[in-house]
């Protein structure tokens, strides 16, 4: 049973991808600065967050320990399960708590889709590091693939949290309007938070080598792939000054 229900999700997931691709490379999802001035039923950013990201971290911690057998667990799959717990204890809770979004706020179904995309996404990579047969043996830490995707998500991650780190300081206490972000990767990209977040869920899909794991990469891409493309637009049209020489998301392709 539980395995249907884990083969549903993911088809359901991938379905989610596709569509949240269609739909966002048609118009932006209305968060962030793209929201309206007179948007209704919206939550306190900080809250929104915690609210979005958290299932992501107790979901898989859930799953992963009411489904995988003790005979399925080894270095391998503690290794993951740990890389996940820190990665989402990171974006759940420390990274509201480092925002500078007084006053900004988010719209309530937004956070609605998140806790069930989350809890959902959660489940399905706790059921994969707990039962794909390769992930059994402690000897996938030394497997190739194991290895460059690690390096792949820790050049992600790394990424990630310095853009982040860029975006936030960008505002003094008080201040909630927009300018152009400067130094690391956005020397090279509008949207490098997006790239970093992309290397990351792309560099799990290859150390995890699992259906879910490249199905999490697949829904990544399709959900900040058109937005990072709406954000250069809105860059170029709002700054005058814009480096001409920055694309989009792909440094020196788009």
């Amino acid at each position: 049973m539980i395995e249907i229900i884990y083969i549903g999700l993911l088809c359901i997931i991938t379905l989610l991808g596709a569509v949240t691709f269609l739909g966002t490379a048609k118009r932006p999802n209305r968060y962030g600065r793209y929201m309206k001035n007179n948007q209704k039923n919206t939550i306190a950013e900080k809250k929104g967050w915690l609210l979005f990201e958290a299932p992501q971290w107790f979901s898989f911690a859930l799953f992963f320990w009411l489904t995988a057998a003790e005979t399925n667990l080894n270095a391998a799959t503690f290794v993951l399960f740990g890389l996940w717990q820190c990665h989402y204890i990171y974006r759940a809770i420390i990274y509201p708590l480092r925002m500078k979004t007084e006053g900004k706020r988010l719209p309530i179904e937004t956070v609605y889709f998140g806790i069930f995309f989350n809890s959902a996404n959660g489940f399905v990579n706790a059921y994969a590091v707990g039962h794909m047969p390769h992930l059994m043996e402690a000897a996938w830490l030394s497997d190739p693939r194991f290895i460059i995707g690690f390096l792949v998500a820790a050049a992600g991650w790394i990424i990630n949290f310095h853009s982040d780190s860029v975006l936030i300081n960008l505002r003094k206490p008080g201040e909630t309007g927009y300018k152009i972000p400067y130094g690391g990767m956005f020397r090279y990209v509008s949207a490098a938070n997006y790239f970093g977040e992309i290397m990351l869920w792309c560099g799990w899909a290859i150390m995890s080598w699992t259906p879910a794991g490249l199905v999490f990469a697949f829904f990544t891409i399709c959900n900040l792939g058109p937005r990072a493309l709406s954000h250069h637009k809105w860059y170029v049209e709002t700054f005058a000054e814009y480096p001409k020489n920055r694309k989009a998301l792909i440094p020196g392709l788009l």
